[in-house]
Order: structure tokens, then sequence, then C-alpha cells
């Protein structure tokens, strides 16, 4: 299963160039994944150390072989990234890179046991750490069909999902991937079913971001990372939709300090504040994938990148 375990790094070269600015220090690659990512900067910057943190042991599996030629330059962490602070623990070195490559990655999807997919049909699981209890099997057939709806509403943004968690409570119990896919195209209009790709899409996305708690880890996650870096360190995101981009987002503009362009006219009054950032943002708007990276790997298309910069004293 190691082997088997490739992942293409999404938007690697500018992952590079983003970090190749800051000091010698511990990058810590808090979805560490294949390796992809942390083998590129490695090679990158001989003066560097990597702590590859991940929450899915086959992921870590893979990621030790890949990045053995290493050797202590790099440490691993089973950890999931909403608990970064408790993952670097007590090290004195100085981190001045954090990089977060959220969602799934293709091998997760590409395994059919792993229950990602709806286009394998395979037990309801879904979970990037086998070790916590929670699977896509408790969400489908024991959520009461109002929560069920709010996790497809909201994790999903699926217009139909009050439709669609009538539908899954009515034909409980389901136990495989292929009923689900089968109860929700069924749910959902006709006209639904024929555009916006898969029917199924996106409640399986919301069924594995719930179980995975993936905006609350983000959240809690990038809450903590700036405050673990040295002045000029860095954070990047990879998120690949809207959810998680706006998260990124708003996050980076709270640490940058920006006032909301329209505060004035809800107060009526002028806006006055003592700016006290404590990053700046280095992308304005989201780096995006080039037309030749998507066409070599279309799984990329949707990837936003963002970045931020410490200033001030480090914490």
């Amino acid at each position: 299963m190691v082997g088997e375990f490739v992942h293409l790094p999404v938007m690697a070269g500018e992952v590079v160039d983003l970090l190749l600015p800051v000091p010698s220090g511990l990058i810590v690659d808090c979805t560490v994944g294949g390796g992809g990512h942390a083998a590129l900067l490695l090679d990158a910057r001989p003066d560097w150390r990597l702590l590859g943190i991940d929450r899915d042991a086959e992921a870590l599996a893979a990621a030790r072989e890949h990045l053995d030629r290493f050797g202590d330059r790099v440490e691993f962490v089973h950890q999931e990234f909403g608990r970064l602070r408790e993952a670097v623990g007590n090290r004195r070195e100085a981190i001045v890179g954090i990089l977060m490559d959220l969602g799934v990655s293709s091998p997760q999807i590409d395994h059919p046991e792993r229950g990602f997919s709806y286009r394998y049909d395979v037990p309801l699981d879904m979970r990037m750490d086998a070790r916590q209890t929670l699977t896509a099997a408790t969400v489908v057939n024991e959520y009461d069909e109002v929560d069920l709806a709010g996790v497809i509403l909201r994790f999903g943004e699926e217009r139909h999902a009050r439709r669609i968690a009538r539908a899954i409570v009515a034909a409980r119990p389901i136990l495989g991937t292929g009923q689900l896919v089968d109860v929700v195209t069924a749910a959902m209009p006709a006209q639904s079913r024929r555009t916006g790709g898969h029917p199924a899409r996106r409640t399986f996305q919301a069924i594995r971001m719930e179980v995975n708690a993936e905006l609350a880890n983000l959240a809690d996650g990038l809450d903590e990372s700036v405050h673990l870096l040295r002045p000029e360190g860095r954070v990047l995101v990879l998120a690949y939709h809207s959810l998680e981009d706006r998260i990124v987002k708003e996050q980076m503009r709270t640490w940058a300090d920006e006032v909301d362009p329209d505060a004035h006219k809800v107060a009526k009054l002028p806006v006055e504040r003592v700016r006290n950032p404590i990053a700046r943002v280095l992308t304005r708007r989201a780096l995006k994938p080039t037309a030749a990276e998507i066409a070599a790997n279309p799984r990329a298309e949707s990837a936003r990148l963002r970045a931020a910069e410490k200033i001030g004293a480090s914490s």
C-alpha cells in the first residue's frame, strides 16, 4: 500500500518560491501526505529541516519511505493539524514556514476501501484517521434528518439538501457507498442530475468534511500557526473549495488587521483605529494553477494558494 501512495504535489513551484525567502530553520508540513511538497522543499534549501504531520497513518508511512534520503533532516508526527501546537511540541528550533495542503488526497480517493469516492461500492467510512470512531456510516445512519440536511447544505453547498436527507433517512440502513449514491441520485430533480457533475459529489464531500471535522480543524490550525512562527516566517495554505478558501482569506485578513472597507457605512462615522497587524498578506488574490498544470493534473484545477508573512516580535 505504501508504494501505491503517490501524491502529485499541487502548485509545487509556487509553494517553493513563496517559501524560499524565509530564514534557516524548521518547515512544518501540516499535511505531509506522500511527501511531494516536502521533498521539493528539502531539496531547495539544505539549511531547512522539516516536520511532517499527517492524521493518515498510510500517508505518514509513504512519506517516511519517500523522504528517507533526507535522514535526520525530517521528523514525523501522527496528528491532525488542528492541534498544531501540540504536534510541534517543545521544539526549540525556529519555525520559519508552515504549509497546509487541505482536503482529501488523490491516493485517498483512489483507494476504494477508504470510502471517499462515489465511484466504488464499499462500506461507508471516509475517515482520514482510522483511530477515530466517527465514520460516514454513523453520519448517514444515525444523524436525524434536520442535522443531516444541515451537514449536506453547509459543507456540500447542496441546494437539494433537505430532499436528500429525507431520502437517506427513509432508506436506512444504508450499508455502502453504492447504495448511498443511488439514494442521493434518485432524490435529486432530473434537471439537477444532468448538470453540475456527478449528482452525489456534493453530498459525499459534505459527509467527508463532517466525519473529519475539516473546517474546524482548519480554523484551529490556522489560529495557532502564525503564533508559532518566528518573524519573517510564512504560512501557506492550499485550499480546494470556497468554504476552505473563505476561512483562509478571512483569517489572513485578521492577522493583517485589515479594516473592512464598508465599516464606515454601518457606523456612519469615519473609521479610525490603531493598526496592530501580526502578519502581512503576500497574496492579495489567491494564486491559481497554470493551464499546463491543470492539463497534467486535472485535480489541481480547483486549488487556491494563499500566503502570509509573520511580522513583529516572535511569541
